[in-house]
């Protein structure tokens, strides 16, 4: 009972801390450290259960070191949450490549260069999740035959009367305006494209026809940048 009485004098004497701007000599803004609170009063009174029973000396100043080391991890990790968000996603990116990485302060959205060597870009097209390769070469966004299809375009009522130059060799291709295509939430509409005749690509493209509508996209060692 005594260490709870404690705990709840600590834990007032950090609310009028707080309410007295004591909150930014640990880094923490007046709204941070008051969320901070409750969670330090909670882990304190979990503590005091703990310690409400008779134990040897060295067992309680072990435990006191042992929950004081998780209030600090506990103030950190809410202090810097946004960082630990961000090397989060970092590392998801590098598992996942062509999974968009969303800085959610500037709206950026990157990928990690994969094991080939290209950048994939992982988008959403009509509502169809399609994996294009960055191409700065391409004229314009193409797709593949097959992807076209996911994206409900009906292929068997197109032209292709337009040539285009491949890895496969000089193929065929169709002019078409895409709906929607939507990359780590940048979404255009109403996008010109082509898309290659059947066995003329192996891969849906990312070309400038998106890439000139962002107000920049930039290449940096191993990883693609796209800004809104």
């Amino acid at each position: 009972m005594i260490f709870i009485g404690i705990a709840i004098l600590i834990a007032a004497g950090l609310a009028l801390a707080v309410g007295t701007g004591g909150g930014a000599l640990v880094g923490l803004t007046e709204a941070q450290a008051g969320s901070v609170v409750p969670l330090l009063l909670v882990l304190l009174l979990v503590a005091g259960g703990l310690f409400s029973r008779r134990r040897p000396v060295a067992e309680l100043v072990s435990g006191l070191v042992l929950w004081a080391a998780i209030f600090g991890i506990a103030i950190a990790g809410y202090s810097y949450r946004g960082e630990l968000t961000s090397v989060a996603s970092r590392l998801y990116g590098e598992l996942t490549p062509g999974q968009p990485i969303v800085d959610g302060k500037s709206g950026e959205v990157s990928f990690r260069r994969g094991l080939s060597g290209h950048f994939e870009v992982r988008s959403s097209i009509n509502g169809a999740s399609i994996p294009l390769i960055f191409d700065t070469g391409a004229s314009a966004m193409v797709l593949t035959y097959e992807d076209a299809r996911k994206a409900g375009i009906d292929t068997h009522g197109l032209r292709f009367d337009t040539p285009v130059a491949t890895a496969n060799g000089t193929g065929r291709a169709a002019l078409v305006r895409l709906d929607t295509i939507n990359i780590g939430g940048i979404v255009r509409r109403n996008v010109r494209a082509y898309i290659a005749d059947r066995g003329a690509l192996d891969t849906s493209l990312l070309g400038m026809t998106f890439l000139e509508t962002l107000s920049r996209y930039s290449v940096s060692r191993d990883s693609l940048q796209l800004t809104d």
